[in-house]
């Protein structure tokens, strides 16, 4: 749909307008307890309610206003039967790129946190981002400011006894590299961090054996009260390697007093990530009284208000709608003194900027703040220069754009035409009921293809921007769950999607950027297991296939012919690198929508395998 639709100013062309949204619509057709209806009775005339056998009134014509319509700026859409203004999802901060619209053709649905339901302004979703950008949140006064501790760290005697050999044999076994004065030695093992002993029993019952490279060192760096940056990989155990000081770092600070806002915020790009955030929180919080909340848009405000109001320690949210939050005076940020902003290249990438530096002017300067990336652009170089102070670095392996060397990347040239056929095929090879992601570029792609897939009998079920709240959450739960093993999806899963078991990850088209493209891939081989990547690669996208190739070599991966033919076609220009987005389309009202709403097929071809 064209977002200004000239139709819209028009009050006559109300008929038209509907009937592009909702089809024709058939007559309704009611059974009371007297009989049947007939089919299609004109209007004025009384027809039975189906309680009985008293007439109902007759609805008359639809009568358009004097003047035409009101539509305020740009378009909208129809949600159970009303033109809802066009709004940004305040799960993101509206990306600076490309512009995209409601059908999903070209816009790129996942890249920016979600859209769906509670969109509409201050009583729906959020705000947009221009309103977002215009809201004048209050100036602190930061003067007479009351101390508080935040350097914990006692080093285990095992620790203070590693010699500087064995501190650098460590570290390089691991491609630890760390900067910064007076940085702290590794921990091996998680004793050694000395946290509580209810985290340690937690950490025994998810059957973690010893710390990820990031945790041994970015452990004794957090808990010394010092600001850090951390770069890895997606899947290296970064979430932990902040919540687990955040929690000492609570249970240090006096208790939360009547209107109290959170100690701890951690800011991420999308709703999904901050909800994985959360579960994590809750798995350790639970057992020390530590209430936490996730913050987001796309769900409603009041179970969020009211969390806010009666008191939590720690705070998930997005960027937008904390904002709102703010404004509204629901929360405060005064009491925070741990602030952690995950996914920082991504909130950059998705035009968070603006948003992250006024929530920042609201805590005071001598919080301890974490950044956590997995690249290290300029941008976010930019922007820890200017909010951490004296920080610890500590990159695992290169800063570089890599990918997880545990992931057997496969990349194919073909065709557009022969996708389909190539992903049946392949899915008959690899299917034996553990999970398998599939990428496309666009939402109408990703639903024309797992309509197919579900005529078929193949059991797929979507996810993206056109999708609500609600319907995410349940085709996520069917995916984690393996009653739906195959999910197909946007890059609205490519970051902070933890699902365990995923065997391979489909790239069915290649994405807009080599950095979407590492994280994709990097939804399988997580914690040490092993994965595979397939890649439909065409030649439109020759120009990405120079920095692919790169980024194949360095994991050790077999580059095909076909591929090194592509790059002397593409002459020498590079794709990849990190870029801004731009925005999708509007949330559906349904349970399900759309192609998920296709039933199976009957063949059912991946039972037979």
């Amino acid at each position: 749909m064209n977002p200004y639709d000239n139709r819209y100013s028009d009050a006559a062309s109300f008929r038209g307008r509907r009937s592009d949204f909702a089809g024709s619509i058939p007559p309704p057709s009611f059974v009371s307890r007297g009989g049947a209806v007939p089919y299609g009775a004109p209007y004025g005339v009384a027809r039975p309610n189906g309680f009985g056998s008293a007439p109902v009134t007759p609805v008359p014509p639809f009568v358009p206003p004097p003047g035409g319509f009101s539509v305020g700026r740009g378009g909208g859409r129809v949600g159970n039967g009303h033109v809802s203004d066009r709004k940004y999802d305040v799960g993101r901060g509206g990306g600076r790129g490309r512009g995209g619209g409601g059908g999903g053709g070209s816009s790129r649905a996942g890249a920016h946190g979600f859209r769906g339901s509670g969109r509409g302004g201050r009583h729906g979703g959020g705000s947009s981002r221009d309103e977002l950008n215009n809201i004048a949140l209050p100036k602190q006064d930061f003067r007479n400011l009351v101390p508080f501790e935040k350097n914990f760290y006692v080093e285990c005697h095992a620790v203070r006894a590693m010699s500087d050999q064995e501190v650098m044999h460590y570290r390089a076994s691991r491609e630890i590299t760390v900067q910064g004065q007076d940085v702290p030695k590794p921990v091996r093992m998680f004793h050694e961090a000395n946290f509580p002993d209810y985290c340690l029993e937690v950490i025994a019952k998810l059957g973690f054996a010893e710390p990820t490279p990031i945790q041994a060192q970015g452990w004794p760096m957090a808990l010394k009260g010092r600001d850090l940056i951390g770069i890895a990989e997606t899947g290296s155990g970064k979430t932990l390697a902040y919540l687990l000081p955040a929690l000492v770092h609570v249970n240090a600070q006096p208790r939360l007093a009547q209107g109290d806002g959170p100690i701890v915020l951690v800011l991420a790009p999308t709703r999904e990530l901050a909800v994985q955030i959360q579960e994590e929180a809750l798995k350790f919080g639970s057992r020390a009284n530590i209430r936490s909340t996730c913050v987001y848009g796309g769900a409603p405000k009041g179970p969020q208000i009211r969390e806010l109001r009666r008191g939590v320690e720690i705070v998930i949210a997005t960027p937008g709608r904390l904002i709102d939050m703010l404004e509204a005076q629901h929360t405060n940020l005064h009491r925070v003194t741990y602030l952690v902003l995950d996914e920082a290249d991504r909130m950059l990438d998705m035009g968070f900027e603006p948003q992250i530096r006024k929530i920042i002017g609201q805590i005071r300067p001598d919080r301890q703040t974490l950044l956590w990336s997995a690249t290290w652009p300029r941008e976010v170089e930019t922007l820890a220069r200017q909010f951490l102070r004296n920080p610890y670095k500590v990159v695992i392996g290169s800063p570089d754009l890599k990918a997880n060397h545990s992931i057997n990347q496969i990349v194919e040239v073909i065709t557009d035409m022969e996708k389909y056929n190539r992903l049946i095929r392949l899915l008959k090879e690899v299917m034996d009921g553990s999970r398998i992601l599939i990428f496309m570029e666009t939402k109408r792609g990703c639903d024309q293809v797992t309509r197919q897939m579900r005529m078929d009998g193949w059991p797929a079920l979507s996810i993206h921007g056109d999708k609500n709240q609600s319907e995410r959450d349940w085709v996520l739960a069917e995916f984690k769950s393996g009653r739906s093993p195959i999910m197909t999806a946007t890059d609205v899963a490519a970051r902070g999607l933890d699902v365990k078991d995923i065997k391979c990850v489909i790239n069915y088209d290649f994405p807009s950027s080599l950095e979407d493209y590492v994280h994709r891939i990097g939804r399988t081989g997580r914690a040490g297991a092993k994965g595979t990547a397939y890649t439909f690669f065409t030649h439109a996208n020759a120009k990405f296939a120079r920095d692919l190739i790169k980024i194949l070599q360095d994991a050790g991966q077999v580059v095909s012919p076909a591929l090194s033919a592509l790059v002397r076609s593409a002459g020498s220009g590079s794709g990849g690198g990190f870029r801004s987005r731009g925005r999708g389309g509007y949330g559906n009202r349904g349970l399900t929508s759309g192609s998920n709403a296709i039933p199976l097929g009957s063949k059912r071809p991946w039972q037979c395998l």
